[in-house]
């Protein structure tokens, strides 16, 4: 009786050795794909993490591009307006040189006027010297 318990006993603890190897072997198992999955999250990370230094490299320097631009137009714009004060300035000494002269050329044109009548009265009384001069002896 005490052998067949002795076997008994044996006969489970070597079953329940083996289930331990079993149990311990899927724990293994777990362990190492755990430990894939963790390397693979690592290297998932650090490409990430390489992704987004490139892109905060890139926005950076598109944000210096912009901002170059930024000033040029800036740059640009000034000097165009300055440009644009001075033809306007330019523009007003023109109009007033412009309106000078017209009134210059209204004045002699007046006295063109005035002299062209002038001759007129001039050769009339001229003609009529004439007249009266050869009328006399």
């Amino acid at each position: 009786l005490i052998s067949s318990a002795t076997k008994s006993l044996r006969m489970e603890t070597e079953i329940l050795e083996k289930k331990l190897q079993d149990a311990q072997m899927k724990l293994a198992e777990k362990d190492g794909d755990k430990e894939k999955e963790i390397q693979s999250l690592k290297r998932l990370i650090s490409e990430l993490e390489f992704q987004l230094t490139m892109e905060k490299s890139n926005n950076e320097s598109f944000l210096d591009k912009l901002r170059k631009e930024i000033k040029h137009k800036s740059d640009e714009l000034e000097k165009l307006t300055q440009e644009k004060t001075q033809l306007i300035h330019n523009l007003s000494q023109v109009q007033e040189e412009n309106s000078l002269l017209q009134d210059t050329v209204r004045r002699e044109c007046e006295e063109r006027f005035e002299l062209t009548a002038a001759l007129g009265r001039a050769r009339e009384q001229v003609l009529e010297l004439r007249r009266l001069s050869g009328t006399l002896p």
